[in-house]
């Protein structure tokens, strides 16, 4: 007889559960734009049974895309079980663009593809396969709920499905045999055990502590300190911007592409970080971003979050969240773009030098004896300590296929959090910045505005540090608004609220 299948989420992998909500979603994804290739069919459009077929051969390979949550009776922790019902229709949809399918559409789509809830019922992910997008190409909407991936572990889980070489062979795939899902009664006796052997479990973690750190004591130490310096910071709460309030259940998506050796280049001349680069970057299109809403920024400590990952590399490979973050101040009311990269960098250095990701790690591990109603208070307020989350993630460094068709851009995204109507996630690819912007509908509805002040904001720092780009440098159409937003002057603070186009 065979016995029960399942696999409790981690404390961060159920806060991201816990904070959504009708108006907060949770998912991370991508929208990624393909050349057509050998996927297109002789009447123009996308070989979506190919597709499928593809994907389906490499599911076994990510046992998670067929798990769905169930949960522990009275504790109300969730848990992954295999879905007996596991059905691949319903997790690839087939869409299309209305002719000539242009960027601005496909923006619009993903948005509105984002704002959508997972259904919980079923594996919490979907993707979108769209054609008809101009240039001979079409786009993928990949959209995962934030308790099964974080950054890292996403970019892993797309490289299984996609190849290095535009050669491909569609193997057939292997069975599926879904294990069996155990009872609520197992679940809450299985729980109530693990509750019992609580001091065994302390023990042991401070033995296998002691076993692999040199200096146990000096740990200890490093981490109540890295803990005590994050709560002192992220339980202030961010102040007012016209970058945060309350939040809708509509999204809007933009993207920016730039080159991956220019940012090299501005880094190399100012011996910083790409990442130091990004941040200065951000920094100086929010500054420009606030004036132009009427805003001092000289008075006001913009914060922002910036996802770290504490992944080991026994761990790579492995779906969740294993991801701690720094709380960072922006110096936007610098106006010198050479001064806000200086400061950035030495703020950068001392957070390294701080071990504050530690904390959020630590505060996570003490979290997975914690009764979920206790982690639910404690994950409520979280988007009120930070202006903005800022997400830089290492991406591949070579060209990538899907079935023989070219990945030419991939354009992540990253939950909003509560009363943060603005994200930004970034992603290196074959030789590509790749910037996703991720907005409230109605708190930001001059995105656009704010992706041409992203690419001013890089242009005036590599002119502060010596460094010439050479022709425009701007991947993208200049709009001078986006779709559903009235056009006003530069310096109007007015916002109009308007629901999206059904």
């Amino acid at each position: 007889m065979e016995t029960h299948s399942y696999e409790r989420l981690s404390a961060q992998d159920n806060s991201f559960l816990v904070m959504e909500s009708p108006t907060m979603h949770m998912p991370v994804g991508s929208t990624n734009i393909y050349e057509a290739g050998p996927l297109r069919t002789r009447e123009g459009g996308i070989n979506i049974a190919l597709f499928k077929k593809g994907i389906e051969s490499v599911l076994h390979l990510v046992p998670r895309y067929r798990q769905r949550l169930m949960w522990i009776p009275i504790e109300n922790r969730p848990v992954w079980v295999d879905d007996r019902e596991f059905n691949l229709d319903y997790h690839i949809r087939h869409t299309a663009l209305p002719h000539p399918g242009s960027e601005e559409d496909l923006k619009r789509l993903s948005a509105r593809v984002m704002a959508q809830q997972l259904d919980r019922a079923r594996p919490l992910w979907e993707m979108w396969v769209v054609e008809g997008l101009q240039g001979d190409r079409f786009a993928v909407i990949g959209k995962h709920h934030h308790c099964m991936i974080d950054g890292i572990s996403g970019v892993e889980a797309t490289q299984l499905l996609l190849s290095p070489r535009p050669e491909y062979e569609v193997h057939d795939a292997p069975r599926f045999v879904p294990h069996t899902a155990p009872s609520g009664f197992e679940l809450l006796r299985d729980a109530l055990l693990r509750r019992a052997c609580l001091p065994v479990q302390i023990l042991r973690g401070l033995r296998e502590f002691r076993r692999h750190s040199k200096h146990g004591g000096r740990q200890i130490r490093l981490r109540a300190q890295a803990v005590a310096e994050f709560l002192g910071t992220a339980m202030q709460p961010a102040p007012k911007t016209p970058l945060n309030g309350p939040l809708s259940p509509h999204r809007r998506f933009d993207w920016l592409s730039m080159p991956f050796a220019h940012f090299k280049a501005v880094s190399g001349a100012a011996d910083c970080t790409v990442n130091d680069v990004v941040l200065a970057t951000v920094a100086g299109a929010v500054r420009e971003f606030l004036i132009a809403r009427r805003v001092n920024p000289d008075e006001i400590d913009f914060r922002v979050s910036i996802p770290v990952s504490v992944r080991r590399k026994q761990e790579r490979g492995h779906l969740g969240n294993r991801v701690s973050s720094w709380i960072l101040q922006l110096p936007i009311g610098e106006a010198s773009p050479r001064t806000r990269l200086a400061r950035l960098q030495q703020a950068t250095h001392q957070l390294k030098a701080s071990h504050q990701a530690l904390a959020l790690d630590m505060m996570m591990a003490l979290a997975e004896w914690m009764p979920a109603g206790l982690l639910s208070l404690g994950m409520s307020g979280a988007g009120a300590r930070t202006n903005m989350i800022v997400s830089n993630i290492p991406g591949p460094r070579i060209p990538l296929y899907l079935l023989g068709a070219k990945l030419v851009e991939f354009y992540p995204l990253v939950p909003l959090l509560e009363n943060t109507g603005l994200g930004v996630a970034i992603i290196s690819y074959a030789g590509k910045m790749c910037w996703g912007f991720h907005a409230d509908y109605d708190l930001v509805p001059d995105l656009r505005r704010f992706v041409e002040m992203i690419d001013a904001s890089f242009k005036e720092l590599a002119q502060a540090v010596g460094v010439g780009l050479g022709g425009d440098g701007f991947a993208g159409p200049r709009l001078e608004h986006s779709s559903g937003y009235r056009k006003r002057g530069r310096n109007s603070g007015e916002r109009t609220r308007r629901r999206p186009p059904a």
